[in-house]
């Protein structure tokens, strides 16, 4: 392990890996600036850097050896941290997508209810802890927040499809809440999650521990790639990307679910270049501007 100017960690995993880890702690700050360090190095194209997997306060690079020795990777690396010390000259070309979400729903709350026994909360729904761990006093007040702001993908998860986001707001506005003491076994598909200062869409259905708040009308991950927004790539986040979730009802809910069924629904997306210094500067006012890039879509 070799410890870098500005308190990185990086180390190798052998031959094929490269794994720097900046902080112990996590941060939209952090995260911003991996995601800035991330995007550099991805432009520089260097012959033999087969993936690049930023997460919330670390990376990890997979290499293919016979092109690329991982010894090399240090000098280009140190100069991108000592470029990016400061993230506030940063702009991510990334987009803004709207994802329709019928918080409250009635299969995320059915299923929470099932494993009250691995819960903080033995009576509440998660969406009741949730709002009042947050200081809510009520779900609206919860739902109101949560969708109010966008979020930022940080992480691309363990299966395809899952993302972890932040919500871009300031640090005293984030949403934060434990995950389950146990995980569930099941958990519905297109769940939206909630651990830590963590918004995630469970893609399939499966085990998970992520507090429930609701369910996505719309699928993150299709295999068959037959809707139109996953022609190119059968998984809809990436890294980077900017995520604002539309509180919707039972009907649009069933409405959106049709279009889906039909291979028909389209995604409301737009690209935008977020600057990271005009966020810092006035996050709520900026994201307005965000989510102004819709307006028109």
């Amino acid at each position: 392990m070799t410890e870098l100017p500005d308190g990185s960690r990086l180390s190798f995993g052998g031959e094929e890996f490269v794994f720097v880890e900046l902080t112990e702690h996590m941060s939209l700050s952090g995260a911003l600036r991996i995601q800035a360090i991330t995007d550099a190095l991805a432009e520089l194209d260097i012959d033999g850097i087969i993936d690049i997997c930023p997460s919330n306060a670390s990376y990890l690079l997979r290499l293919d050896p016979d092109r690329c020795d991982p010894r090399t990777l240090r000098e280009p690396i140190l100069d991108l941290h000592r470029r990016f010390v400061d993230t506030t000259d940063v702009v991510l070309s990334t987009e803004i997508l709207e994802v329709p979400v019928f918080y409250n729903d009635p299969w995320s709350t059915e299923t929470a209810m099932r494993f009250r026994d691995r819960h903080q909360s033995s009576s509440e729904t998660d969406l009741e802890y949730i709002s009042r761990v947050n200081g809510f006093g009520s779900i609206e007040d919860f739902v109101s927040a949560h969708s109010g702001n966008p979020f930022i993908v940080t992480f691309m998860c363990f299966v395809p499809g899952n993302a972890e986001s932040m919500q871009l707001v300031p640090d005293e506005m984030q949403l934060q809440a434990p995950k389950y003491v146990r995980p569930r076994t099941d958990t519905p598909e297109r769940a939206l999650g909630h651990g830590g200062a963590f918004a995630t869409i469970y893609p399939a259905r499966g085990a998970g521990g992520y507090q429930l708040v609701g369910r996505a009308a719309t699928p993150v991950f299709d295999l068959a790639q037959e809707l139109p927004d996953f022609t190119d790539d059968p998984v809809l986040a990436k890294a980077g990307m900017i995520v604002k979730y539309r509180p919707i009802g039972h009907d649009e809910y069933v409405a959106i679910r049709d279009e889906v069924e039909q291979r028909t629904y389209r995604y409301r997306r737009a690209p935008v270049e977020f600057g990271l210094a005009n966020f810092f500067e006035d996050p709520l006012s900026y994201n307005t501007s965000l989510l102004g890039e819709l307006a028109d879509v």
